[in-house]
């Protein structure tokens, strides 16, 4: 946990105060940049929220103090207008592909709105003084169905069968293609379930939208298509397997025993260990016992572990170039040691936390 509050305070220079070092890299061009964003420090501290009463006094306290200075520096990354979606980059003015040489000048490469930061902001902001009210969630509900797929434009850059689901955009730019991805619409559907927003025709198409995935098992044979900013089996598992132990939505529980016999079998094959900590976490959230994951020299993974990318091709919605925008010569990773650590540290806590219920249980 200590390591935790390091990484938050390192590089002052280089990251705002508050947020979590984060980098940007590609090994085919020869390429690594620091990247202040949004984004890992919103998943960093939403896992840590959960996680506090699970933990010891003197770690709560540690917890707190992260929680405490990450929140402050949301603000930065608000709609450029005020409006209450927010953005990978900070907006005023914009800081788009940070410490570049080439990227950060061009509009082009300005990213919107997303529902992935929006949703971790409302989700870590419930409970505090900030949260939401309920015009705030109004505006929210009105956001997500005029961007949704189906309301002015169509998705193409899908499996065909879900071409036709009004489910919610990745993005809220109006000049953006309709685009899905499984990680990102759990995010939201745990925002909307937390918040009671209304089960509208968007929502439920997003939960029949992972379902299916999950029924057909393309989340496995082409991860990149059902999630192109997280793209790996094992991501689309996790953030699933989270929205259903959160909120059990009845549509995904008949794909339930499938998903967890899956997981199962992929965590017997995965070798890489943080691969095996997001299998082993998401099992151990469905409350299924699993054998423990060795953690000896975990840390000297963290470099080629990426939780998140960007395939600069998977907006382009013509054949001709979207044909390879799977490759990972395409694809921009990102790193966060200090995540990591938090993935490491919640998959701990739930084991702890199983273990000790059998025992009683015992």
């Amino acid at each position: 946990m200590q390591q935790i509050t390091d990484d938050q305070l390192v590089d002052s220079h280089l990251f705002p105060e508050g947020l979590l070092a984060a980098y940007r890299h590609n090994p085919y061009w020869g390429y690594e940049r620091p990247d202040p964003n949004l984004f890992f420090t919103t998943v960093s501290v939403f896992t840590l929220q959960g996680l506090l009463p699970r933990l010891a006094p003197a770690e709560q306290t540690l917890v707190r103090q992260i929680i405490d200075r990450a929140l402050p520096s949301y603000d930065a990354f608000k709609n450029k207008d005020g409006l209450l979606t927010y953005n990978f980059y900070a907006t005023r003015p914009s800081r788009h592909f940070p410490y570049g040489l080439l990227m950060h000048r061009f509009r082009h490469f300005q990213l919107p709105d997303d529902i992935d930061d929006t949703a971790m902001v409302y989700l870590t902001r419930y409970g505090s003084p900030a949260q939401p009210s309920p015009d705030d969630l109004l505006f929210l509900h009105e956001k997500l169905a005029h961007h949704a797929n189906g309301t002015r434009l169509w998705v193409r850059n899908t499996f065909p069968e879900y071409r036709s689901l009004q489910a919610y955009s990745t993005w809220f730019g109006k000049n953006m293609p309709v685009e899905f991805d499984a990680c990102a619409l759990a995010n939201m559907l745990c925002c909307v379930y937390t918040y009671n927003l209304p089960l509208d025709v968007h929502a439920l198409d997003s939960l029949t939208l992972l379902a299916d995935l999950i029924r057909t098992d393309r989340y496995r044979t082409d991860s990149f298509r059902a999630a192109h900013n997280y793209a790996r089996p094992s991501l689309i598992a996790y953030h699933v397997a989270r929205l259903m132990a959160h909120h059990d939505p009845e549509i995904l529980r008949p794909i339930r025993a499938k998903f967890v016999a899956d997981m199962r079998q992929e965590l017997a094959l995965t070798m890489q260990p943080m691969e095996q900590i997001l299998w082993a976490t998401s099992l151990l959230r469905l409350g299924e016992k699993i054998p423990a994951v060795p953690l000896e020299g975990i840390e000297a993974t963290f470099p080629d572990f990426s939780f998140f990318i960007a395939g600069m091709l998977s907006a382009y919605e013509q054949p001709g170039l979207y044909r390879w925008a799977h490759r990972p010569f395409w694809h921009i990773r990102w790193r966060c040691p200090a995540h990591c650590r938090v993935l490491v540290l919640e998959y701990l806590s739930l084991s702890l936390s199983l273990t000790s219920s059998g025992r009683n249980n015992g």
